[in-house]
């Protein structure tokens, strides 16, 4: 009986070289796996592979040396423990994200919760290659946001409240983008220079920031054979609903621009990015092609 290859890679189990074993990726949103989950993968490595498992660069986990006369087995053993195989190829792959707000405390949003809604609005989705998600909470950028084809950064739009200031100067010493000076018992930000990385609010003994947390989008980014920096369209976009409207944009714009085995910052080069800047804009300020 043929084996398909091609459905195995889909469904997370890859070729390895020894023949017919497999190197099993899992489903993980965030970077986050629970204990229980944690150990129905030890149990099944034990098991049906080799002893171990492998950490990859984007947060999965995969299992190596899986026969494939166990995969069957394999997957029912894995769903007992809450686990699903993971995918490969043409589609959207595994959302990635440092701990966030939640837990870091230069955090400025919350990874893991944008994490799981982009997991559950796009994960798996058919694609002309592979499209990557990375979402990382400040600007310390510990997921590398611009590396992936859409990542998302969060910051906080901030603005000075005077009555609550015991002007200390430690706002001024804490901004690293020197956004922030002192003149004339004032504190004045220039907007051109602030980075949206909540330094100043953070900082802040009394408070005196009213903040606007946000995301910062960038795309196109690609770290392989070539590399390429992703870039911002919005500056900083506040509203969680556009958030989603710009990442449907791109998605959109990529499936129906892309040729096949294309990456994402290809199709943007051929097309123009005159015209993905356009879509961008159009689906953020709500207008329609055309208008």
């Amino acid at each position: 009986m043929a084996v398909d290859y091609a459905a195995l890679k889909k469904g997370g189990f890859m070729r390895q070289k020894q023949k017919n074993n497999f190197s099993l990726r899992l489903r993980v949103v965030g970077g986050n796996v629970t204990a229980k989950q944690i150990a129905k993968v030890a149990e099944v490595a034990q098991k049906y592979g080799e002893g171990y498992v492998h950490l990859t660069s984007r947060q999965s986990i995969e299992i190596p040396f899986i026969k494939l006369d166990d995969i069957d087995e394999v997957k029912a053993a894995l769903a007992e423990g809450g686990v699903e195989p993971g995918v490969c190829g043409p589609r959207v792959r595994t959302v990635t994200a440092c701990q966030g707000s939640e837990i870091c405390p230069s955090g400025c949003i919350d990874t893991y919760a944008i994490a799981k809604e982009l997991d559950e609005r796009y994960y798996a989705r058919e694609l002309p290659h592979k499209f990557k998600f990375g979402i990382t909470g400040c600007q310390n950028n510990c997921l590398k946001a611009e590396e992936n084809d859409l990542g998302i950064k969060g910051g906080i739009k901030v603005a000075w409240r005077e009555s609550d200031c015991i002007h200390c100067g430690v706002c001024l010493k804490a901004c690293r983008t020197k956004a922030l000076t002192e003149q004339d018992g004032k504190i004045v930000l220039e907007p051109e220079k602030c980075n949206f990385c909540g330094r100043c609010v953070k900082s802040c003994p009394t408070e005196s920031w009213d903040c606007t947390h946000g995301y910062i989008v960038s795309f196109g980014g690609i770290f392989g054979n070539q590399i390429s920096k992703g870039e911002a369209i919005i500056p900083f976009i506040e509203d969680h609903d556009k958030l989603m409207a710009v990442c449907d944009a791109a998605i959109g714009f990529f499936k129906d621009n892309a040729n096949p085995s294309e990456r994402f910052k290809f199709t943007i080069d051929r097309v123009g990015y005159e015209q993905f800047e356009k879509a961008i804009k159009n689906a953020y300020y709500g207008e329609k092609e055309g208008e």
